[in-house]
């Protein structure tokens, strides 16, 4: 747990090109899994002579095509945030999920900001003057440099610290 008087603020926010980085990076494993079930459908019916789910994915309908997106995009944005704060594009970029007082997201939040993510162009909403996503300000959470998080929470534990009994 944070300290009680820890706030967030736009200094310790991840770069607008941090950002950037972070969603073209959570990209590729998301379509890595869409390609791989496609291609396991596919060698499914090579193997059993059923093409049936080979078909259904090829002449999926605009709407399914979404759901299924949609499905694979929450389900590995709350399992990486849920499990670990971070998501693959974060791990590059040395960045974390938090919330406003420096505390870890609830499985809570990350549901709200996970599904925040389902609204359409919330992917680039970051770019705006602020440089916090729609699904970070409905959920109130920030994406942070971990470096300069970590940095003021030992500069603001050691002022704390300041006046206080030591025992010796």
């Amino acid at each position: 747990m944070t300290e009680p008087n820890f706030i967030v603020t736009e200094d310790l926010l991840a770069s607008k090109n941090m950002r950037f980085v972070n969603h073209l990076i959570d990209l590729i494993p998301q379509y890595a899994v869409m390609y791989a079930i496609a291609y396991s459908f596919f060698y499914y019916g090579e193997f059993t002579g059923d093409y049936d789910l080979n078909n259904y994915w090829a002449e999926m309908t605009k709407f399914e095509d979404l759901f299924y997106s949609y499905l694979l995009m929450f389900i590995y944005f709350f399992l990486m945030e849920s499990l670990t704060n971070r998501t693959l594009g974060k791990y590059v970029t040395k960045t974390m999920v938090i919330m406003a007082n420096g505390d870890m997201p609830t499985n809570q939040d990350i549901v709200k900001r996970s599904l925040c993510r389902l609204i359409p162009f919330d992917g680039l909403s970051f770019l705006g003057t602020n440089g916090k996503g729609w699904h970070d300000s409905m959920s109130n959470t920030f994406v942070v440099d971990i470096a300069k998080f970590e940095a003021r929470k030992e500069s603001q534990t050691e002022l704390d610290q300041i006046g206080v009994a030591q025992d010796i």
